[in-house]
C-alpha cells in the first residue's frame, strides 16, 4: 500500500526537473522535517517513494525459461521474414537475369544485408534500446520522454520517475555532451514536434506493414498454386486470397494468445523445408554460388547494371521485411530468447534458402519469376505449399497483432481516437484486439489484393513501408545513445554512418518506384498521421484550457456558504485528464446539480512512459481542504501495457488505497510526536472563467440524485471512524461523473484551425467511442455533464 501525502490542498507548483530524487524512506516517527516540507508543494513524493521492487523484463531468468520463450518467439515474430524467400529473387529480377554473375551479386547482396541489418543493428544493439523489456517506436519514444521533457502534454510529476520500472538515471555532470543534449531538446518546441512527428510516423507506417503483410505473404503463397494447376487465372489466385484474408482477418478475436503460439511448430517446419530443399538445390545445382560471400560481387554487380542494379535494391531489402517485428514484439519475450532464435535457427535457414534458390537460377535463369516453387522437388511440392500457405497467414497474422499492440500504445499517448480494446490474453497482457481496427485492416487487405493483384507491384508499395521504419528506428537510437547510454561518440558516429547510409541507399530505390505502388504506404501513412496529430493537437489543447482554468482553493472554500448545496449518500468518481488541481467540471457540474456526494474523489487516469506500473504504486492521494469536506484528489497511473481494471475492481482498489490514505493521514496530524505546519499558501490559479465555458447540456443516466439534510461538511472523526465512513459511503453506492467536453475553436481562430476543431475533431470524437464506454462504466452508475471549451 502506498504511503500518504501532505494534507492541505495547497498551491499546484511546478516542481523543478532538477529536484533531486527522495531518499530511502525513514521510520515514519522520523518525518518531521520532511512532512512540513511537502505540505508546501502539490507533490505526492511520499507515496510514490514506495516501491515494489516488481519483476521487470530485465530479471534474470534460467536458460531453461529462455529456450522455452526462443522456440515460442519463432512462431510469433519470424512469420514475415521467413516467408521473404517466397518473392525477394522475382521482385528483384523484374525484367528478367541478363548476366549469370547478376545472381552471384543479389545473393552477396542479400547474404551481407541480413547480416548487417537484423543481425548486427537489431539483434546486437536495437534489441538493447528497450523500454523495460518493451520495443517498437513508441517504446523508443516513451524511453527518451522519461529521461527528458519532450512530451508535448505538461502533465509530468516528479514522483513518476520513483515508479519500480522507471529505472531513472540522471544524466551525469561528468558527460557535459547528455545534458546539454538533453537540454536543448526540452527549451526547443520544434524539437519535441520534430520527435512526436517522427514517432506516429514510424507508428504509421507499421501499421501500413499489419495492410500490406498479409497481401503480399498470402498472394506470393497461393501463387504456387498455378504450378500443378497451369489453367488457374491469376483472378482465380486473387479471388483464393481474398478468402483467406477474411478468414485471417475474422479469427482475430479469439487473440494471439489462441491463434499465434500454437503457430511455433509450423514456422519451425518451414524453416526445416527451405533449408533442406536449399541444401538440395546447392548440391544438386551449383555449388559454386557460395564464392558469393565474397563482397566483390557487389561492387561488380553494379559496376555492370548501374543504375538498373541500384533500382533492383528496391526487391533485395525484401528479404528483411518484417525485420522489425523482432524489436516491436519484445515485450512478449526476452532479448536473450530473441537473439538465441534469430542466431541458431531463422538466419542459418535463411541463408540456405537463398543460396539454394540461387544455385537453382544459375541453370534455370528463365525461371526467376517463380523461383521458390520452381525450384521446389516435385515430391516435396504439395507439402511445402500447404506449409507456405500456413506460413503466410502467420506471418500476416504476427503484423496485424502488433498494428494492434501499436494503436493500443497510441491511444495511452492520446493521439489516437478512442477505440475498444480487448485484452485477449490473461497472460500476456500486451496482447489486444481492437474491433474497429480489425475490420478497417481486412478491407483495406481486399482493395490491396484485389486493385495490385500481383507481389511485384505490393512490393514496391511494401519497401518503403519497412525502410522507413528502419531509418526512424536509426535516428531514436541514435539519440538515446547520446543521451540515456552516453556512448563514445566514435561509436555513435559509426553506428548512425554505417546503417543510416545503408537504409538511406534502400530507401532511395523503393522511393524510385513511387508511381508504380510505391505511394501506398506514404498516402496511408499520410491518413494516420493527419488523424493522429489532429486528435493530439486539439487533446493538448483541450488539457492546457484546464490547466489555466481549474477551480481555485477560493472556490472550495467557499461552498461553506453555498445554502443550496447538499451531500447525498455514497462516493462520486469525477473523471479529469488534469493532474495538477481540480478541473473546471466540478463548478460546471455544482452550477447545474447543486448536490455532491459524501465522500467525492477527483480521479485522473494518467499514463505513464514505462510499460507497466505495480499495483502498490499506482494511486496517488492528496485530501482537498477543508478535510471535514472528505474530497480527496486521486492520480491513478498506467503504464502502456498495464490491463484497465473493470470498474467493480478498480472501485474496490481504489477505495482501499483510499482507506490506507485516510489512516496514515489522521496518524500523521493526531501524533504528539510530529509537528506539522498548517500553513496552507494561497492559490494564484484562475478561476473558472464563465466566457470560455458555456452550458451545453446535463444528461443523468444514473439513479435519481434526490437531496438529503446533509451539509457540505461534517466533524472531522478519528482515523477508523474515517475509514468506517468511507466504508459506509461505498455500500451506498459509487457513481461515476463523467464531463462530456465539446471543444471549438475560438470564434478568432483562423479558418484553417476552424476546419480542423470544429470540423475534422468533431467527426472523429463523434464517429468513435465516447469515454463511458471505453471505461466499460455501467450505465446505471453514469452521470454526464456536457460543457463546450472554446479554444
Amino acid at each position: 500500500m502506498g504511503h500518504p501525502i501532505q494534507a492541505g490542498e495547497g498551491r499546484d507548483e511546478e516542481i523543478d526537473e532538477g529536484t533531486e530524487m527522495a531518499a530511502p524512506e525513514p521510520p515514519l516517527k522520523e518525518r518531521k522535517f520532511s512532512w512540513a516540507k511537502l505540505r508546501r508543494v502539490d507533490s505526492l513524493n511520499l507515496e510514490a517513494g514506495n516501491v515494489s521492487n516488481a519483476q521487470s523484463h530485465h530479471a534474470k531468468v534460467g536458460l531453461g525459461i529462455t529456450l522455452k520463450l526462443a522456440f515460442q518467439c519463432i512462431g510469433v515474430i519470424y512469420g514475415d521474414i521467413g516467408t521473404s524467400p517466397l518473392y525477394v529473387f522475382a521482385s528483384t529480377f523484374t525484367e528478367g537475369i541478363h548476366h549469370n554473375d547478376d545472381i552471384l551479386g543479389v545473393l552477396s547482396l542479400i547474404l551481407y544485408t541480413l547480416v548487417l541489418i537484423p543481425l548486427v543493428k537489431y539483434v546486437f544493439i536495437v534489441l538493447w534500446a528497450n523500454d523495460n523489456g518493451d520495443g517498437g517506436t513508441f517504446a523508443l519514444y516513451s524511453l527518451i520522454c522519461r529521461y527528458a521533457r519532450v512530451s508535448l502534454i505538461p502533465n509530468h510529476q516528479v514522483e513518476d520517475r520513483e515508479l519500480s520500472n522507471y529505472k531513472l538515471d540522471t544524466p551525469s555532470t561528468q558527460l557535459r555532451r547528455a545534458q546539454k543534449i538533453k537540454e536543448k531538446l526540452e527549451n526547443s518546441k520544434k524539437a519535441k514536434i520534430v520527435l512526436f512527428i517522427i514517432t506516429i510516423l514510424g507508428t504509421s507506417m507499421v501499421i501500413g506493414d499489419g495492410v500490406l503483410t498479409p497481401c503480399i505473404s498470402v498472394l506470393s503463397a497461393v501463387s504456387g498454386i498455378k504450378e500443378a494447376a497451369d489453367s488457374l487465372s491469376q483472378d482465380t489466385v486473387v479471388a483464393v486470397s481474398v478468402v483467406i484474408l477474411i478468414l485471417l482477418f475474422a479469427i482475430q478475436r479469439f487473440g494471439t494468445d489462441k491463434v499465434g503460439y500454437s503457430f511455433a511448430p509450423i514456422i519451425i517446419l518451414w524453416f526445416g523445408f527451405i533449408s533442406l530443399i536449399g541444401l538440395y538445390n546447392l548440391t544438386k545445382h551449383d555449388i559454386s554460388v557460395l564464392r558469393a560471400f565474397n563482397p566483390k560481387y557487389i561492387i561488380d554487380y553494379f559496376r555492370r547494371n548501374g543504375k538498373q542494379g541500384w533500382i533492383s535494391l528496391g526487391g533485395v531489402v525484401l528479404c528483411i521485411t518484417g525485420t522489425e517485428a523482432m524489436f516491436a514484439d519484445l515485450g512478449h519475450f526476452s532479448v536473450r530468447s530473441v537473439q538465441i532464435s534469430f542466431c541458431s535457427v531463422v538466419l542459418p535457414a535463411l541463408s540456405c534458402a537463398y543460396i539454394g534458390q540461387a544455385a537453382y537460377l544459375s541453370k534455370n535463369p528463365q525461371n526467376v519469376a517463380d523461383t521458390f516453387y520452381k525450384s521446389i522437388p516435385k515430391p516435396l511440392y504439395w507439402p511445402q505449399f500447404v506449409v507456405a500457405v500456413a506460413a503466410a497467414i502467420i506471418a500476416s497474422q504476427a503484423m496485424v497483432s502488433g498494428a494492434f499492440a501499436i494503436i493500443s500504445q497510441s491511444l495511452s499517448l492520446d493521439c489516437f481516437p478512442r477505440v475498444k480494446v480487448v485484452h485477449t490474453s490473461a497472460k500476456y497482457e500486451g496482447q489486444v484486439y481492437i474491433p474497429e481496427v480489425n475490420y478497417v485492416l481486412m478491407i483495406a487487405c481486399i482493395i490491396v489484393t484485389i486493385g495490385f493483384r500481383t507481389t511485384e507491384k505490393i512490393g514496391n508499395a511494401y519497401g518503403i513501408a519497412v525502410v522507413a521504419v528502419m531509418v526512424i528506428t536509426t535516428c531514436m537510437v541514435t539519440l538515446i545513445m547520446l543521451v540515456i547510454w552516453k556512448t563514445s561518440i566514435w561509436a555513435i558516429g559509426l553506428f548512425f554512418v554505417v546503417f543510416c547510409a545503408a537504409e538511406i541507399i534502400y530507401l532511395s530505390s523503393v522511393l524510385y518506384k513511387f508511381v508504380q505502388g510505391g505511394y501506398l504506404p506514404l498516402a496511408f501513412s499520410a491518413v494516420l498521421m493527419a488523424i493522429m496529430g489532429i486528435w493530439h493537437y486539439v487533446h493538448k489543447k483541450r488539457y492546457m484550457f484546464e490547466l489555466q482554468n481549474k477551480v481555485s482553493t477560493d472556490y472550495i472554500k467557499d461552498l461553506t456558504t453555498n445554502s443550496n448545496l447538499r451531500r447525498i449518500p455514497g462516493i462520486g468518481f469525477l473523471y479529469s485528464e488534469l493532474v495538477q488541481g481540480i478541473p473546471p467540471i466540478f463548478s460546471h457540474f455544482l452550477t447545474n446539480i447543486p448536490s455532491i456526494h459524501s465522500v467525492l474523489v477527483f480521479v485522473s487516469i494518467k499514463s505513464i512512459p514505462i510499460s507497466k506500473v505495480a499495483l502498490e504504486e499506482r494511486f496517488l492521494f492528496r485530501q482537498v481542504e477543508p478535510r471535514e469536506y472528505r474530497m480527496f484528489r486521486c492520480v491513478a497511473r498506467y503504464g502502456y501495457n498495464d490491463v484497465r481494471e473493470k470498474p467493480e475492481e478498480f472501485e474496490r482498489l481504489l477505495v482501499e488505497h483510499l482507506k490506507q490514505f485516510v489512516r496514515h493521514e489522521c496518524y500523521i496530524l493526531e501524533s504528539p510526536t510530529i509537528h506539522v505546519e498548517e500553513t496552507i499558501l494561497q492559490d494564484n490559479s484562475p478561476r473558472v472563467s464563465t466566457g470560455s465555458i458555456n452550458h451545453v447540456n446535463v444528461t443523468r443516466s444514473a439513479r435519481s440524485m434526490n437531496s438529503s439534510s446533509h451539509i457540505i461538511s461534517g466533524p472531522i472523526l478519528g482515523a477508523n471512524e474515517e475509514v468506517e465512513f468511507i466504508q459506509r459511503a461505498l455500500n451506498d453506492g459509487v457513481i461515476y461523473l463523467l464531463g462530456e467536453t465539446e471543444v471549438v475553436a475560438d470564434p478568432n481562430s483562423s479558418i484553417l484551425k476552424k476546419i480542423i476543431v470544429n470540423y475534422i475533431y468533431d467527426f472523429l470524437r463523434k464517429n468513435f467511442r465516447q469515454g463511458g464506454k471505453i471505461m466499460a462504466i455501467p450505465h446505471g452508475k453514469l452521470l454526464r455533464v456536457g460543457m463546450t471549451y472554446e479554444i
